[in-house]
């Protein structure tokens, strides 16, 4: 199936490793141009060296760039305009758990990189995508934003992620921009969360996925990505407002 991605300017933050990655590295197979970001200078161009000797003809620029900060999420965007002349595609994958500090140091943390990292990319992305003939943005969120599951501030800020994707998506559909999300499981990779305890645990992580993945393992960036670059494309051009586990059947959710 060609997914019409060539040649498309795409933006993939937090991509330096794991599912970011992933998501880069499934774009650039399909042709696209890349801007990639990270906070992390010295991961963020071990991916795109892995990127470009995946492929010599690739695209791709990176941005050293902390998307919990509004002033760093026009300077991504901006680069992909200024690169590329275009912005056809948002994926938001920054995302996680503030887990140290205060109460509101955890909370704060924890909202600012899950629900506020995505209203600002997508609004800093807005005006340039509605210019593209097939503009869309995925927000990766988790199963744990449909259901309950994980810390509270984890839970709740995945939550109001979906709860602001499906009303930017009502709205910007009408502009052209079709806006989706993808609820990952529980995904290892190595320097991954998940990863970490299968390292350190792995006769608790062979109970842990018997109780609680029917699948039988644990889910791969890989897999997310597949997920992630079709729902990018104009081949899912009548999906909107949907939020898509890819989980191996963990969530509980019937919806």
């Amino acid at each position: 199936m060609d997914l019409q991605l060539s040649g498309r300017s795409v933006v993939v933050t937090g991509a330096s490793r794991g599912i970011g990655f992933a998501i880069a590295e499934a774009f650039a197979a399909e042709g696209a141009r890349l801007t990639i970001c990270a906070r992390n200078t010295e991961a963020l161009e071990s991916a795109r060296r892995q990127l470009a000797e995946a492929s010599s003809d690739l695209e791709t620029q990176t941005v050293v760039a902390d998307v919990t900060s509004a002033a760093d999420c026009e300077q991504v965007v901006e680069a992909a305009v200024q690169r590329y002349g275009a912005l056809d595609v948002l994926v938001n994958n920054v995302g996680g758990t503030v887990r140290e500090g205060t109460l509101d140091e955890r909370w704060q943390g924890t909202l600012a990189a899950n629900l506020f990292s995505v209203l600002h990319m997508s609004e800093t992305a807005r005006p340039h995508l509605t210019r593209s003939d097939a503009a869309a943005i995925v927000n990766i969120s988790s199963i744990y934003g449909r259901e309950s599951g994980g810390a509270a501030q984890y839970n709740a800020s995945k939550a109001a992620q979906i709860a602001l994707s499906k009303s930017n998506a009502i709205e910007w559909i009408a502009d052209g921009i079709r806006i989706n999300n993808v609820a990952p499981g529980s995904v290892a990779f190595p320097g991954g969360s998940w990863g970490r305890r299968l390292e350190e645990d792995p006769e608790g992580m062979r109970r842990f996925v018997e109780q609680e993945i029917p699948g039988g393992r644990f889910g791969t960036p890989e897999e997310i990505a597949t997920v992630v670059v079709f729902l990018a494309s104009p081949q899912a051009s009548w999906v909107v407002g949907a939020t898509l586990n890819v989980d191996g059947g963990q969530s509980h959710s019937n919806i």
